[in-house]
């Protein structure tokens, strides 16, 4: 191994140190520290202002808004279609809510799932479909209500690679009946760990807030079976200040994915998702995807070969969900029935992308491909 510096995959956004200790101050005096605090409330009215929302419901982590929003859509029987090419916790909310998920394939240009084959897995036992803004690529949003409002379906946008993203100048967040994002350290933006739950009403967010304290509606009465998912004063304070610099480190992303692109497109074998028209992005990701037969290496092959110049890619999303021990025997999880997302499965890297990367890191990595 060489004697470079280690380039990560990532690196978490922080916020100055001495400005966050002065919100710590006054968590401190307050002696308020969870359950809707002054910081939790700042919080939520920033970022819906921030993302062009007008309604935010923000939890204690990514996972937590999904299993909400199927409870607070009242499905707990049936089906849900949903992608295989995610993060685990896409489809393990379906699983907790005792739902059944129904795995159908995805779209080759952007990873995100193809509502040509949604409509072909529905049945009567369908209640919802829930897709994915893969990388932070929007999903067709048009055909995919359309298909649901055609079948009496939900729509439960997984966003949570879409922090910030818009398309014609409107928050893809508006998108369906809710919208989740991760605020995990690993995104764009984060509060250490995060997430939230965006809906269309103030009638579904009291409800989504409820939810998320245990069902507790009033001192003394319980609406519904809910769960602990309040976000503390911690993380909120750390979030109002992260949302301060967040545009300064998506332009810094914005640089590093130009130049990762100018390099790849010289470079037979080696392809990036290309951007869709009118779309603003965040840049959380940069994915690129090895044909061995015209690059000369497979992937795994250039994989390790980045780790020995101690450049850490990802491959993510690898395996597939659907490879996956719990899910690896439904039906819908067939090889057969999933051809491209087993094909980007299998050639994906993500490559270094961060805020901090400076120059000379982007070039490492450019060099590491080229070989």
């Amino acid at each position: 191994m060489n004697n470079h510096e280690q380039i990560l995959v990532t690196s978490p956004l922080l916020p100055d140190l001495k400005e966050f200790n002065r919100y710590l101050e006054q968590i401190w005096e307050s002696k308020w520290i969870t359950n809707n605090g002054s910081f939790h409330q700042q919080l939520e009215k920033a970022l819906a202002e921030y993302l062009g929302v007008e309604y935010i419901s923000v939890f204690t982590n990514g996972t937590l808004p999904l299993i909400t929003a199927l409870q607070a859509l009242g499905l707990t029987k049936g089906e849900v279609i949903t992608t295989p090419y995610s993060f685990v916790a896409t489809t393990h909310s379906i699983w907790w809510n005792q739902l059944t998920p129904v795995f159908v394939d995805v779209e080759p240009s952007t990873g995100n799932i193809d509502p040509e084959k949604i409509e072909v897995a529905i049945t009567e036992n369908t209640v919802a479909i829930m897709p994915v803004h893969v990388y932070g690529q929007p999903c067709d949003n048009e055909r995919i209500d359309a298909i649901a409002k055609k079948h009496n379906l939900k729509v439960i946008y997984d966003a949570a690679h879409a922090f910030g993203v818009k398309k014609d100048g409107k928050s893809v967040l508006e998108w369906g009946d809710m919208s989740t994002l991760s605020f995990h350290a690993t995104k764009v933006y984060g509060t250490i760990e995060g997430g939230a739950l965006v809906c269309h009403s103030a009638e579904m967010k009291h409800q989504i807030d409820n939810l998320k304290n245990f069902g507790f509606r009033g001192e003394v009465t319980v609406e519904a079976p809910g769960i602990n998912g309040k976000m503390d004063e911690v993380r909120a304070a750390f979030g109002l200040l992260n949302l301060q610099q967040v545009d300064a480190a998506i332009a810094r992303r914005h640089e590093a994915a130009m130049r990762y692109r100018d390099a790849i497109d010289r470079i037979e074998g080696v392809s990036y998702l290309a951007e869709q028209s009118g779309v603003r992005y965040n840049y959380g990701y940069f994915p690129i995807f090895v044909d061995a037969e015209k690059y000369g290496m497979t992937r795994d092959e250039l994989y390790e070969m980045m780790k020995a110049e101690n450049v850490y890619g990802r491959r993510y999303f690898y395996p597939l969900i659907t490879a996956f021990e719990p899910y690896r025997d439904y039906p819908s999880a067939a090889e057969a029935n999933l051809p491209v997302a087993n094909k980007m499965a299998d050639q994906v890297i993500c490559l270094p992308m961060h805020h901090e990367l400076s120059s000379e890191d982007v070039e490492r990595v450019i060099n590491c491909i080229m070989k």
